[in-house]
């Protein structure tokens, strides 16, 4: 044999991360022992699989040969070890998890040290980041089992678990509303502090609206008593100012005056009344319970965020992941804590709520 598992993992990893010397780095071993490894391995097949400079390198035809081979071959042998492991009784083996960082810390955390204490045999890591996707795809041993995702599906080519219903509220603290001018609609945002996320090289200062799409009264869109548009005369009848608003886009884009890439910077400057954010549910949900911070525009709805496990496809027959995505269905249903902790559907939690100035 010509080819043994740790070639295909090799060519597989000096792939993914596109020189000599980062492949060094991750492995923590020296530039040269990578080049000299390299050369061996095209010694043997008597091929050339890279062309290499001093900064850079680039796969010939015949190394992306060897790496599409490469992944299919760790991705069944993956799934072979998987599904005689699913004989035994004991599940063991190692679990990678992806996830958000605010969303990891405070919920996933906590469920995968018990998902540890159900299971010892299970080599539990947990990956935090802001990007929607894992850095750049591993394969076999190195594969992540799981991927949570909040909001919109990064790829429809892995399978998709619904784990939660989340929603995403647009919200102030009280001490900001005092001084700031009345918010009637998505467009008077242009008026406000906008405090922005930004994640995943989305366009984050283009925030989307929909009109009727807003809270039910025991939604966390609930907000404070609004005054009536300067628009609407006192005897327009409502049904003719609603079909108006249909009409009108909702679509605006916001000006930051404070952003940064970790979502709990920006829950602690809107907490201290530095402006407006759009925050997902399950963050917010208790400090608008408590009234630390009020929901605006109740008859206007912002995309969902939903909660979803994200499983690549080799790794469906994964039992390790099969038993972690249980738990979570178990932990987030039939209710998500943050609605049943923040007494959500409570209508006292209503009262709470401060009344925006007119």
């Amino acid at each position: 044999m010509k080819l043994d598992i740790d070639d295909l993992r090799f060519i597989l990893a000096l792939s993914q991360q596109g020189s000599l010397a980062a492949l060094a780095r991750a492995e923590n071993v020296t530039p040269p022992a990578i080049t000299k490894r390299l050369n061996q391995l095209e010694a043997r097949l008597g091929l050339r699989l890279a062309l290499r400079t001093t900064r850079s390198l680039q796969l010939t035809h015949e190394g992306h040969l060897l790496t599409r081979h490469a992944t299919d071959v760790l991705d069944r042998m993956q799934a072979i070890e998987d599904a005689l492991q699913e004989r035994s009784q004991v599940i063991s083996g190692k679990l990678k998890v992806h996830a958000p960082f605010g969303f990891g810390r405070h919920y996933l955390a906590p469920l995968l040290a018990r998902f540890h204490d159900e299971h010892p045999n299970v080599e539990v890591q947990l990956f935090l980041s802001d990007s929607l996707l894992p850095p750049a795809s591993t394969h076999g041993r190195d594969a992540f089992d799981v991927v949570i995702s909040i909001g919109e599906l990064p790829d429809i080519r892995w399978v998709s678990h619904p784990i939660a219903p989340n929603r995403r509220v647009l919200c102030a603290a009280p001490d900001y509303l005092a001084r700031a001018p009345a918010l009637e609609s998505p467009d008077d945002l242009a008026n406000h502090a906008c405090l922005v996320l930004r994640e995943n090289d989305e366009d984050v200062t283009l925030w989307r609206f929909t009109y009727g799409k807003g809270a039910k009264p025991e939604d966390p869109g609930n907000g404070p008593a609004r005054t009536r548009p300067a628009t609407q005369s006192r005897h327009q009848p409502r049904t003719q100012l609603q079909a108006q608003r249909k009409a009108q886009p909702h679509t605006v884009r916001v000006h930051p005056t404070l952003e940064s890439n970790d979502g709990d910077v920006i829950h602690q400057w809107c907490l201290a009344g530095k402006g407006v954010m759009i925050r997902s549910e399950w963050d917010v949900a208790s400090s608008l319970a408590s009234g630390k911070l009020v929901a605006l525009l109740p008859d206007y709805g912002l995309p969902d965020a939903d909660v979803v496990a994200l499983v690549p496809a080799a790794h469906v027959e994964s039992a390790r992941a099969r038993r972690f995505i249980d738990l979570l269905r178990k932990a987030f249903r039939p209710r998500p804590p943050w609605r049943v902790n923040a007494a959500l559907d409570n209508p006292l939690a209503q009262s709470m709520r401060v009344r925006h100035r007119s």
